[in-house]
């Protein structure tokens, strides 16, 4: 239930909002061309997505495109008040304030091949004294003006992109600019030599782990870390010949990131070690 609830316009609509909510409370994400950020003043929420749930405690904030949305939040601390701080981002008028150019943040990133969206970014002091400066101005709303608020949205853009989780969110934010939405194979198959898991593959794709694994088994009839070390592996066996790289520059192209355990891991496949391979294959 909303007990307290103010909001903050930029040009004629919603941008900062603080809401304190009484337990239980939830709370379901509209699709829509926006994307907000969530700041947990006080209490604590989760995140819902398909079927898995992220915790946002207290002074954690979660960054979430509603464009690919229909997730919901709701109160993980039946004891306490959840208090809330809402930054949303239109992409008409972050385009109107940045008229000559886009911040990277805003831009597609390069090679990026995901669907992901949404990211829990950490406790952040420069983002919490951030966030303690929007609440002075609903403290003290006579002083709000647009050419403030316009600096406190290209404030929050700066922080988040100094952030540990400013690559994933350039992701999020950027489809906001160039929406598309990628098939589950090309997701697999552009991240497939890249050294990530099957956790952050199922993030990139939007779903939960075990979503992602139940999708994986239907389209590739394996599961996802077999097909994956297979096909690392025999990248591994066509690079053994076709070059004359190290072993240890071929196992990190491949997607490897120790070398005994790539050792071990081609061994078993192929019955010999790389370097043993390499030279039995090129004295036939």
């Amino acid at each position: 239930m909303v007990i307290d609830y103010k909001k903050i316009d930029l040009f004629g609509r919603s941008f900062i909002q603080k809401v304190v909510l009484k337990p239980p409370f939830e709370f379901a994400f509209p699709v829509s061309e926006q994307a907000c950020f969530l700041y947990m003043l006080a209490g604590e929420m989760q995140y819902q997505f398909d079927d898995e749930h992220i915790n946002i405690p207290t002074n954690y904030s979660l960054f979430l495109n509603c464009i690919h949305s229909g997730s919901r939040i709701h109160n993980s601390d039946l004891n306490t008040n959840g208090e809330i701080v809402i930054v949303t981002f239109h992409p008409d008028i972050l385009k109107k304030i940045y008229e000559r150019e886009l911040p990277l943040l805003l831009q597609q990133p390069r090679n990026a091949i995901s669907n992901l969206a949404s990211e829990r970014i950490n406790n952040d002091f420069l983002i919490q004294k951030y966030i303690e400066g929007l609440l002075f101005y609903f403290e003290n709303p006579s002083l709000i003006n647009d050419d403030i608020l316009i600096l406190k949205l290209k404030e929050i853009i700066l922080l988040l992109s100094q952030t540990r989780n400013a690559e994933t969110i350039q992701v999020v934010l950027s489809q906001l600019f160039s929406p598309a939405t990628y098939t589950f194979k090309q997701i697999i198959e552009a991240n497939l030599f890249l050294q990530v898991g099957v956790e952050d593959l199922a993030r990139k794709t939007n779903l939960s782990v075990s979503s992602f694994k139940r999708e994986f088994a239907k389209l590739y009839n394996d599961t996802p870390a077999n097909y994956i070390k297979t096909q690392r592996l025999e990248k591994a066996a066509d690079l053994l010949l076709a070059s004359d790289n190290r072993i240890t520059d071929i196992a990190f192209e491949c997607g490897f990131n120790d070398l005994a355990n790539f050792t071990k891991s081609f061994h078993d496949k192929y019955g010999a070690t790389p370097t043993q391979y390499r030279l039995n294959q090129n004295t036939k």
